[in-house]
């Protein structure tokens, strides 16, 4: 699970098991999680975080779009 982005409390990972999905991240803060994909930037599943936090967290996924993505590939493409 190598952790690709800290921002405040938001961790953002994936799992090296999700190379059979499409691009995406996932999101944890305390005992909340979410799922992103990447392409385009969006929610796949929330468990827990509540509008605010999921509208911040979709602004960090977006402005980090590139750079997650560049690591995705760096990471799965290895």
């Amino acid at each position: 699970m190598p952790t690709v982005l800290r921002v405040g409390p938001y961790r953002v990972f994936f799992f090296s098991a999700d190379r059979a999905e499409p691009p995406h991240v996932h999101v944890e803060r305390d005992s909340f999680a979410a799922k992103f994909w990447l392409a385009p930037p969006r929610l796949q599943k929330n468990e827990g975080f509540g509008r605010k936090d999921i509208q911040m967290i979709s602004r960090l996924i977006e402005e980090h779009q590139e750079r997650l993505m560049a690591i995705w590939e760096e990471f799965f493409d290895a």
